[in-house]
């Protein structure tokens, strides 16, 4: 009978856990990136929403605005990347990152530097992995920190002596998310 009574509890904590696992929360970012070849880092910004499925599974979606500048300053590349990622959280606070990205990217050259290309607009697939954490602050918001790697190549052919430029990149980010 004890252990009857024993394994029903667990399994409504393990029922009210998983209930309780379940949290949306949305919230704004900030991130420091520098791409491989790219002038110099630069700041990116934007906003993501978290749904946490149960507590070792998670989801997010974002999207961020950026910019670099390659071949001093020769080439502004303006991108509004829309990522979706999967989290993993072996434990409640750590997280592993794993997702794509869709990029709609505007590459604006210096007419005054490279006055026979014209301005284009174009669209990128990426790829990220990464980890982090999210520490609670208080009831309802939760401090977000990671750092995640991504596999972008654009294609710099049109610039003279730019086929070696490499566009993947590192970016830590911060948020903060609002817990509904």
């Amino acid at each position: 009978m004890w252990k009857k009574t024993l394994l029903l509890m667990g399994l409504i904590s393990l029922i009210a856990t998983q209930v309780n696992a379940q949290s949306f929360s949305f919230g704004p970012q900030v991130g420091y990136y520098k791409a491989s070849d790219a002038d110099k880092g630069a700041f990116m910004g934007g906003v993501a929403w978290r749904l946490k499925l149960m507590p070792a599974l998670g989801v997010e979606a974002s999207i961020n605005y950026r910019q670099e500048k390659y071949g001093d300053d020769a080439l502004t590349v303006r991108s509004w990347p829309i990522m979706l990622t999967g989290l993993i959280y072996p434990l409640p606070f750590v997280y592993g990152a794993i997702g794509m990205g869709w990029y709609s990217v505007t590459f604006d050259y210096d007419q005054s530097k490279l006055p026979f290309l014209e301005d284009k607009t174009t669209q990128k697939v990426g790829w990220h992995f990464g980890g982090g954490v999210e520490l609670p602050v208080g009831p309802k918001f939760k401090l977000t920190g990671d750092i995640r790697y991504v596999f972008l190549n654009y294609d710099f052919q049109e610039i003279p002596g730019s086929g070696d430029l490499k566009s993947n990149f590192y970016v830590i980010m911060v948020g903060l998310q609002y817990v509904m």
